[in-house]
């Protein structure tokens, strides 16, 4: 059960469990929080400050109330008022895979291995086909982030290695520079 609603701030995506909606005020206390747990933050370059975190929401609720998507809170009704993040952005760099829209997602470490991401990101998805139009979605990141991958495999994404690129963001030289690339089609999407 997916269904989308649409209001001032912008779209929102219902699924069995979870809520993607506008930010609130209220998500950047527990979004910093996330953002500073060094094993949530395991495969970024660099810690996130409380000013970087709030500047990070900032942005995502911008684009959702600019463009009607974007980088959703995500919401557990019954459980938590904020557990993290899931949604659909432009790639903001060049590589030979762009333009491109990107799925994405960060969520606190008391809720991995519940399914939440991935039930969340089948939300966005069909979002992404259903009312944005998209022929396709990516995602990408470092190999050794097996439990992203994990989340791109389950909701039907497919690793395109011809695709796998250096990331231009990411320092020069850096470990996590390296980054695999995933790609999926709407008929490609798991129910």
């Amino acid at each position: 059960m997916i269904s989308f609603a649409k209001t001032d701030e912008g779209h929102s995506i219902r699924t069995a469990r979870t809520l993607l909606r506008p930010w609130r005020p209220s998500d950047l206390e527990p979004f910093a929080r996330m953002n500073a747990d060094p094993e949530v933050m395991e495969h970024f370059e660099a810690p996130v400050t409380r000013a970087q975190s709030d500047a990070s929401a900032a942005r995502f609720s911008d684009h959702i109330t600019a463009h009607g998507y974007g980088f959703w809170a995500v919401e557990i009704p019954g459980v938590a008022e904020f557990v993290g993040f899931v949604g659909l952005l432009p790639v903001e760099f060049v590589a030979d895979f762009t333009p491109a829209v990107e799925i994405g997602w960060r969520l606190g470490r008391p809720y991995w291995r519940h399914g939440y991401a991935s039930e969340a990101a089948r939300g966005a998805a069909r979002f992404g086909f259903d009312v944005l139009g998209l022929r396709e979605i990516v995602a990408y990141t470092v190999p050794a982030n097996v439990r992203s991958r994990a989340v791109m495999t389950r909701i039907g994404m497919v690793h395109d290695p011809a695709g796998d690129f250096e990331h231009p963001k990411v320092t020069l030289g850096h470990r996590l520079r390296p980054h695999v690339l995933y790609r999926l089609t709407a008929s490609g999407l798991t129910p």
